[in-house]
């Protein structure tokens, strides 16, 4: 799994890569997690809104704070066990 956040570096962009690290580690899935800033890659991959997550390179959340509801609700809707 690749959990990917972008944004500008702001505290949301920031507690939203750290909430996909500790919900890896707390469930102990196997994946990476991504912080981008640049805002080329930004406009490359369609960020229009920031923090924005993507999982695997679907869009997750876009404009607010990623949380652990969001992860699990992913997780269901995609089959992966935990």
């Amino acid at each position: 799994m690749k959990i990917e956040v972008f944004g500008p570096g702001c505290a949301k962009c920031t507690q939203s890569y750290e909430v996909a690290v500790a919900f890896l580690a707390r469930h102990g899935l196997p994946g990476e997690v991504v912080k981008h800033t640049d805002l080329a890659t930004m406009t490359e991959r369609g960020v229009l809104r920031t923090p924005t997550t993507m999982i695997d390179g679907e869009i997750v959340v876009a404009g607010r704070l990623l949380r652990e509801a969001d992860l699990d609700r992913w997780l269901a809707e995609h089959g992966a066990a935990r």
